[in-house]
């Protein structure tokens, strides 16, 4: 009897808390992120308007990794409800949290500053993000999951307190076209894939267009970028995905593509990093050498052919000392966080000689 008391009283005393709550729709906030507008607000790339993508791009370019819900509020407490179709990505490396959860930073003193991150311990269900904050008005930048398709988002703040879309706060437009290493994946949270941190660090505004493993310089991606064309520069995490022969065969035809609706706009190649999983595997090594060096050669040309076509070829942006891998392929957080701190210098230099500041 007392056990059932106690759980009656632990009940109603959570429904009291939730009843005090007043939701929002996010779409009522500002949400960045997005190279393109889409008709469903949470896809990254209209997958009816543009043709070509395989079932599993489908799938992962309407996923949410990169979006951001921006806005102010004076609560106390911050509550999610968010609605899912589909968990696209179950790697081990990876937790829920990033895969299916949200990512919070409230600025303070002119820097984003990590505040909570949580997933829903049930999918479907409201639960709380962060609660215990001042009721001073606060500027927040809500990162959504990295891999779940959301059909619906509700923010829940204090009854009394207001809640307001904010401008965004980035500047620029940088779309950043990559692998799983920009889409995220053994990250511990949203916020911390490298393109994410840059953003944070510079205050440009980077839009995501990850494809995990299926970032290999297809006609079609070139075609769907080729139409952004407010774009002030692009980035290409390029060489990760693809082997020596497609980057060969495709990495001309690729630009060439890009070229013929945006001729001037800035495109920066990224070489793929070092992978772990090559210290002793010496068929991975290989494989991964011979990347990079094909990379080198075509970018090579490439820049012989093509006006503002950069390439990034810096070593070790993960550090030397072999302590980053997550699972041989994908750096941990101490590796994004190095090759966001290592690349950004490279990518500055190059935005700067575009006029990018």
């Amino acid at each position: 009897m007392k056990r059932f008391f106690l759980l009656t009283v632990a009940l109603l005393t959570v429904w009291a808390a939730a009843a005090q709550m007043r939701f929002v729709d996010a779409t009522e906030l500002n949400l960045i992120g997005k190279a393109l507008p889409t008709p469903h607000p949470y896809h990254r790339i209209d997958t009816v308007a543009y043709k070509g993508f395989t079932k599993g791009e489908n799938q992962q370019v309407r996923c949410s990794a990169g979006l951001a819900l921006v806005f102010k509020t004076n609560s106390t407490r911050i509550d999610l409800e968010p609605q899912y179709i589909s968990f696209v990505y179950a790697g081990a490396s990876t937790p829920r949290v990033a895969s299916e959860g949200f990512d919070l930073y409230i600025r303070k003193d002119g820097e984003w500053l990590y505040a909570a991150s949580r997933a829903p311990k049930k999918r479907g269900e409201a639960y709380t993000m962060i609660s215990r904050m001042d009721s001073s008005e606060k500027e927040c930048l809500l990162y959504l999951p990295n891999y779940s398709e959301l059909t619906s988002l509700r923010v829940g703040v204090d009854e009394g307190a207001t809640i307001t879309p904010m401008e965004n706060p980035f500047r620029h437009k940088i779309v950043i076209f990559g692998s799983s290493f920009t889409h995220g994946v053994s990250t511990s949270r949203a916020g911390m894939s490298y393109p994410m941190q840059i953003g944070r660090n510079t205050g440009l505004y980077f839009c995501s267009i990850a494809c995990s493993g299926n970032c290999k310089l297809q006609p079609y991606f070139a075609d769907y970028l080729g139409d952004v064309k407010d774009a002030d520069a692009m980035v290409f995490d390029a060489f990760s995905n693809p082997d020596a022969k497609m980057i060969e065969e495709r990495l001309i035809p690729f630009i060439e593509r890009i070229r013929a609706k945006l001729p001037s706009t800035p495109l920066i190649f990224v070489q793929t990093i070092y992978r772990e999983s090559g210290n002793f595997d010496l068929r991975s090594r290989k494989i991964e050498e011979d990347k990079r060096d094909m990379a080198r050669r075509q970018m090579a040309e490439a820049m012989k052919r093509f006006d503002n076509v950069y390439f990034v070829d810096k070593a070790d942006l993960t550090g030397t000392d072999h302590v980053t891998s997550a699972d041989g392929t994908h750096p941990s957080d101490l590796g994004y966080w190095r090759w966001a701190q290592n690349l950004q210098p490279e990518l500055l230099k190059v935005f700067r000689k575009c006029g990018i500041r």
